[in-house]
């Protein structure tokens, strides 16, 4: 009798994920309804000047292409900041070639950053907002790449005085002939954290920021204490959101996506990527990280399919698993963020969740982040260093 109790509580508790998804579908549905083109054409002639800063660290794949697309935007008046670390970065052929081939783009190179705290990205950050020549800031990570019109989206959230801060969801681009371990990452950008983004602003609104690509101005970023106040934060693109909307602003998420071009790379390079990630939430939103165990959609099924007293139930439970699965994908990735790789590759969709699954579980463990060559602890949200092991003890000679 109390196995029979158990089963049927695990046989339920296999049921929330379905609702999840079907949450999802419907938050999809209704966000992307409005047409993120037909606001941005609905704007006054005069348009705010965008100052656009990049940090950069080191050269990414298809790199020119990636900052290009920012220069063949249409619109009246904006600048693009480069900052690396030093003079040996090899994106800095790339970017002065850049600046060669668009000379009617107001572009500047700057290198290094005074050292404020253990983020090199936020050093390069605070260095470029105080160097910037217009009101409203739009921070883009160096993989990023855009479509037409999109300095005409950031701009038409900004036309509400109420919002403090604009953010975008991003989407995958990987090669034609692609690691199997780039496509299930770039998956997960449509069909896992873009719908979960949408289910929580459906439930309680947006909070935080996405770091692909962020937009505020200078003077909400001065009340909260610049760039200088997370160069010591893990998710500094959730601190920026989240102390934005606490000083009383709000918060959009733009119907304009971005693209994120991934690099073929191991499975290993992958996965641990995606535990960084999963990191990233655990560390700045504790409760939200155990709640993922509800995302958990093919481990759920298999529980379901496993526990059922019938065949029937247990057919019922893979079917419904792969029907809305691909529905939310669909609704998400396809039909909403228009992602061509979803489009073309959804029945990777239960290996991507497999692999989400297990990149999740191992998020838990107690581990170091290693980013860009260094190792970090991370407490209360913050990065520790972790000085090398041939370093010399604190205090020698």
């Amino acid at each position: 009798m109390a196995w029979i109790a158990i089963r049927d509580a695990l046989l339920l508790l296999a049921l929330i994920p379905f609702l999840y998804l079907i949450v999802a579908i419907l938050a999809a549905h209704r966000f992307f309804r409005s047409d993120p083109a037909a606001a941005a054409s609905s704007l006054p002639e005069r348009l705010p000047a965008i100052s656009i800063l990049r940090p950069i660290f080191g050269i990414d794949r298809e790199a020119y292409e990636n900052y290009a697309s920012f220069c063949r935007q249409e619109y009246p008046e904006f600048e693009m900041l480069f900052c690396v670390s030093d003079e040996t970065d090899p994106a800095i052929p790339v970017i002065r070639k850049l600046i060669a081939d668009f000379p009617q783009i107001p572009m500047r190179l700057l290198v290094g950053s005074p050292p404020l705290g253990v983020s090199d990205k936020v050093n390069k950050l605070s260095r470029m907002a105080k160097e910037a020549r217009h009101d409203l800031l739009l921070v883009c990570d160096s993989d990023v790449r855009v479509e037409p019109g999109f300095l005409r989206a950031i701009a038409a959230s900004f036309a509400d005085p109420a919002v403090g801060g604009v953010t975008c969801l991003y989407r995958g681009l990987t090669e034609a002939r692609a690691s199997l371990s780039a496509d299930l990452v770039a998956l997960g950008n449509s069909t896992d954290f873009a719908a979960g983004v949408l289910v929580s602003r459906r439930l309680s609104g947006v909070n935080f920021m996405l770091g692909a690509a962020m937009a505020t101005t200078k003077a909400r970023l001065a009340e909260i204490g610049g760039f200088e106040a997370l160069v010591d934060h893990f998710s500094d693109d959730y601190e920026l959101g989240n102390r934005i909307a606490r000083a009383g602003h709000r918060v959009e998420l733009s119907r304009f996506p971005v693209s994120i071009v991934y690099p073929r790379e191991s499975f290993a390079g992958a996965f641990r990527q995606q535990t960084r990630w999963y990191a990233s939430i655990k560390h700045s939103r504790r409760g939200g990280h155990f709640g993922l165990i509800f995302t958990q959609f093919l481990p759920w099924t298999i529980v379901g399919a496993a526990l059922s007293p019938f065949a029937w139930m247990a057919a019922a439970y893979v079917g419904v698993y792969l029907l809305l699965r691909v529905w939310m994908a669909w609704a998400v990735g396809v039909s909403g963020m228009r992602d061509d790789l979803v489009r073309r590759k959804f029945w990777l969709l239960p290996l991507r969740d497999a692999f989400a699954f297990f990149a999740w579980l191992a998020s838990f463990l107690p581990r170091r982040i290693n980013w860009r060559g260094q190792q970090f602890y991370v407490r209360n949200r913050r990065l520790v260093p972790i000085p090398p092991r041939d370093a010399p003890p604190h205090g020698s000679r």
